[in-house]
């Protein structure tokens, strides 16, 4: 089989729809697929990462011309740059498979229903919570009823699309895989891995996120600012890199805690593993989540999740019961409520939660969740 991945995004940007393609490839290719990608310049820097398992093209990034905007002109000249992706690398695939959404996803949709090559349309958040039909040429809305099958990060993911008119046959939830880095440690194990990366304190309270408005570490860093109040046993460590660091720094500094807080950069996914491992608690104040793959690996590492009331951490709550607390988001005073209560009885996850991170999102259920859709896409096209 030859199949191209088609997203905005590839590592070594560190996104859900970067990551996922990536691990496809990397699977299929081991089972004897060709596979090829084709996406756009890297977003978050252009550093190094493991190389992927096909000829990778990456198209025309957008202008800083506003002329060039109004007048389409940086339309037309990605869209040209996207064809000729295309014809390179998909001339002769059997299939394509398109993350997320924007330009690169609706022009290389329609260049396949040109060709009667069936696609598959992977949703991970954005392109549902934020979507708004478009009256008379709606490109997006094409490529969704045009694709042989859509697969959803999660079932409230799909629930809302439903909600909004999409409805089709064709659709089907695969949650996001957790690497095999993320296991749990015994308690010798996380006091050397405590050790190792610098932290004194014997409880951790751990958020991996870019440091965005949407990410709501504004949030947590209050509510760490009254939870740390008249203890010195507690370290918060913050994981990424973003716009709102300089800011978040100095909210740090004016409660505080600056001193307390970690921040500790865009770090390599094996050093995140341990992280996830000693920390007591993971804590998610995102305002909006489909499903947050940075707690189910928490999860896996055996830390619970406090989270806030977001689709994604509803979802999580559903599945892991009280592994997964939801507070009301953007309410610094509920959130501090929980992590108190949280750290005084400090506990690991329970033996269940780990069973469904394997039957659920480990790398073998989601690549096999997946080759059954290629299957059924080849199967109705050979019928």
């Amino acid at each position: 089989m030859r199949i191209c991945h088609v997203s905005p995004h590839l590592p070594p940007d560190q996104a859900a729809n970067a990551l996922l393609p990536a691990q496809l490839g990397t699977w299929s290719h081991a089972a004897g697929a060709e596979v090829s990608f084709v996406t756009q310049p890297p977003s978050q820097g252009r550093g190094t990462s493991e190389p992927l398992p096909g000829p990778v093209r990456r198209v025309t990034g957008r202008s800083g011309s506003r002329l060039q905007h109004v007048l389409r002109i940086d339309t037309f000249r990605r869209s040209r740059s996207i064809v000729g992706a295309l014809r390179e690398l998909a001339i002769d695939a059997d299939l394509l498979h398109l993350h997320s959404n924007g330009l690169i996803v609706e022009v290389a949709a329609a260049w396949a229903r040109r060709r009667g090559l069936p696609y598959v349309l992977t949703l991970y958040g954005t392109e549902v919570w934020h979507y708004r039909r478009r009256w008379l040429i709606d490109p997006y809305t094409k490529a969704y009823h045009g694709a042989a099958e859509v697969t959803f990060y999660s079932d409230r993911l799909m629930a809302r699309a439903r909600e909004l008119g999409l409805t089709r046959t064709g659709l089907s939830v695969i949650y996001p895989a957790v690497s095999p880095s993320f296991v749990q440690a015994d308690s010798a194990t996380r006091e050397a891995w405590r050790a190792e990366l610098g932290i004194a304190e014997p409880h951790v309270l751990l958020n991996v996120k870019r440091l965005h408005p949407l990410a709501g570490q504004s949030v947590l860093i209050d509510a760490f600012a009254r939870v740390a109040r008249g203890r010195s046993d507690l370290r918060l460590v913050i994981c990424g890199t973003g716009p709102l660091r300089a800011d978040l720094e100095a909210q740090a500094t004016h409660l505080g805690v600056a001193s307390r807080v970690t921040f500790a950069g865009l770090v390599p996914n094996a050093q995140v593993a341990r992280y996830a491992a000693v920390a007591d608690l993971f804590v998610l104040p995102s305002l909006l989540e489909a499903l947050p793959t940075v707690a189910v690996e928490a999860l896996a590492a055996g830390t619970p999740v406090v989270s806030a009331d977001h689709p994604g951490g509803q979802e999580l709550h559903a599945l892991f019961g009280d592994d997964v607390e939801v507070v009301p988001k953007q309410n610094a005073d509920l959130l501090a409520e929980a992590l108190t209560a949280r750290l005084q009885t400090p506990r690991r996850t329970h033996a269940v939660s780990a069973a469904i991170v394997r039957q659920r999102f480990s790398p073998e259920a989601v690549r096999e969740a997946y080759d059954e859709v290629y299957q059924r896409v080849r199967g109705r096209l050979n019928s």
